[in-house]
């Protein structure tokens, strides 16, 4: 078990995921979940704090409050970002970004989606120093890495099992997901509907496919690729038809793939200096 928890990975795995990490909390701030900071402006007596919010306890949010910590978690992450003083500054965005999930989360309304996402904030502080392409192994950033990856498979599990829980086996042949095709869905969600069953067998499928998601961590190499790709079109097509797109999931869920081998700086600079044709290298 401890092998399997603290495998090691290249820093530049961790260094890249990093990067897409911090660089997705600004863009959540400033174009996915702009609505948060609207929750300044909403009275006191709305905010009925999640569980952890009354545990700690945490401050009712007031217009100081809440634009304070989106700028501070805007410059935060934006460093953190750059890879430097990766401890400081990865604590630093973990908790101010925790902060922010608390206040979206506190007025009737809760996303599953950041579990996964949350808990990339919390490990990545605890590997320390890595940079870009860095080949050298760590277990610390494998274990970084893995704990994040179960997290994005228990927010599968856990999902077929809250659905089963309140809504029991009916559930599977229930109306849920042509209610969401009325609520929410798009031209093409339309044209799904009126396939005589495909909605229950969607849901049936949904089902299956969040309970034997552990199964992901049985494949290897491209069979396991290939399972994460699936994960992928799974929200490509939840967001074609009733527009839930996942985005932090669908980051964390990056904690799969060797994005080591992803440089663009790298290829950018090697394409710019590779000859062109008909220069005067090409020629000789």
């Amino acid at each position: 078990m401890r092998r399997w928890l603290f495998e090691p990975v290249p820093r530049g795995r961790i260094a890249a995921f990093r990067t897409l990490v911090y660089l997705f909390v600004v863009a959540d701030l400033t174009v996915i979940t702009p609505w948060v900071r609207t929750h300044a402006h909403v009275p006191g007596d709305l905010y009925q704090p999640l569980l952890v919010g009354r545990l700690l306890p945490l401050p009712t949010p007031t217009p100081l409050l809440v634009h304070g910590i989106f700028w501070a978690l805007l410059v935060a992450s934006v460093a953190a970002a750059t890879g430097r003083a990766p401890r400081a500054l990865g604590w630093t965005v973990f908790a101010l970004y925790f902060e922010w999930m608390i206040i979206a989360m506190s007025y009737g309304k809760v996303d599953h989606d950041r579990f996964g996402f949350l808990v990339a904030l919390a490990v990545l502080p605890t590997v320390g120093r890595a940079r870009h392409g860095d080949a050298t192994p760590t277990e610390a950033g494998g274990w970084a890495l893995r704990v994040t990856q179960i997290a994005v498979v228990c927010t599968y599990f856990l999902a077929a099992f809250a659905k089963l829980r309140f809504g029991g086996v009916d559930w599977l042949w229930s109306s849920v997901l042509a209610r969401a095709i009325i609520r929410r869905g798009t031209d093409f969600a339309d044209l799904i509907a009126q396939v005589p069953y495909l909605l229950i067998a969607a849901q049936v499928g949904i089902v299956a496919f969040e309970l034997l998601s552990p199964l992901i961590f049985v494949l290897r190499g491209r069979w396991r690729y290939a399972g994460i790709a699936f994960f992928y079109t799974f929200h490509l097509f939840t967001y074609a038809t009733i527009t839930i797109s996942f985005a932090p999931h669908l980051v964390a869920m990056a904690s799969f793939l060797p994005l080591e081998k992803v440089r663009p700086v790298s290829w950018l600079r090697a394409r710019s200096l590779r000859p062109r044709a008909g220069s005067g290298i090409a020629q000789t």
